[in-house]
């Protein structure tokens, strides 16, 4: 029987976490030689837990309380370092807890992995529910994202993970920023599932503008080398061709000179040293069970 650790980080909304937790109960009542259990890293959260239970088909569940607010990669980033300390488990789930990554499509991960059980696998994104303008931005993302770095990026936090491959992660500083980054540089092999990213089940989303700016910002700055090579090829041939048409090129190196600067300062969000002490923001943890 292969044993899935769920992980799923919360801040305050835990009536989202409930009925989370009951649709992936429903969804995997029928896998089979499977046990499931969930590991919820509350990031101080200001909102009581109101008494999350356990499904049925939950074997147990883990609820971590740290000391103080990381966000939400930060939270990912402790649960990958923190089991892959402990060998009770065969592989990782990572899911955010607000409905958005679908709990039907559990079963396609499980599927996946146990068709290559040595291969990690991710959820590509092939449909988002969010509207029209937000959806332009996120195109606009990946293709700054392809431009500057020359990484396709289709995926998110929602993944099915072995245990080599979190242990591998697990080291890496720019897991404290970027999950989906980080998995595209140091996972040099992975499988794929379609995804559908859904609704969330209560309230607006939480990925504001801004935030969607720092979330693609923090990917592209995990590949900065990258971005400083290209960028110095792109000004070396712009400023070549345009002297040849004699067309003053000077606000399009300046915006890329800028650029790498902004991509440089959010790189710094990546702190290996954190990340390999993030258990000291531990308050305290309680495993529930039937």
């Amino acid at each position: 029987m292969k044993i899935f650790k769920i992980l799923i980080p919360v801040f305050n909304d835990w009536e989202s976490l409930s009925r989370l937790l009951n649709e992936i109960d429903k969804n995997i009542k029928n896998i089979k030689d499977s046990q499931f259990e969930c590991l919820i890293i509350n990031d101080a959260s200001t909102n009581k837990n109101p008494g999350i239970k356990v499904p049925p088909n939950i074997k147990s569940l883990e609820i971590i309380d740290m000391k103080e607010n990381r966000g939400h990669a930060r939270c990912n980033a402790f649960g990958i370092r923190y089991l892959s300390l402990r060998e009770d488990f065969d592989y990782l789930i990572l899911m955010d807890g607000d409905g958005e990554d679908r709990p039907e499509e559990i079963v396609l991960l499980v599927e996946k992995i146990t068709e290559n059980p040595n291969t990690s696998v991710v959820a590509k994104r092939i449909k988002r529910s969010e509207g029209p303008f937000f959806q332009i931005l996120y195109q606009l993302h990946k293709l700054l994202t392809i431009i500057s770095t020359g990484k396709v990026i289709n995926f998110g936090n929602y993944s099915c993970l072995i245990k080599d491959d979190i242990k591998k992660l697990s080291t890496q500083e720019s897991l404290w920023s970027s999950f989906s980054g980080s998995v595209k540089k140091h996972i040099f092999l992975f499988n794929t599932i379609d995804s559908i990213r859904g609704k969330r089940y209560f309230g607006p989303s939480k990925m504001s503008i801004y935030r969607l700016i720092i979330h693609s910002l923090s990917i592209i700055a995990v590949f900065k080398i990258n971005v400083f090579i290209r960028s110095t090829i792109l000004i070396f041939l712009s400023y070549y061709f345009f002297t040849l048409i004699k067309v003053n090129v000077a606000l399009l190196m300046i915006l890329i000179i800028l650029f790498n600067i902004l991509i440089y300062l959010v790189s710094l969000r990546e702190n290996k040293k954190e990340l390999l002490s993030s258990e000291l923001n531990i308050e305290k943890s309680k495993v529930f069970t039937h």
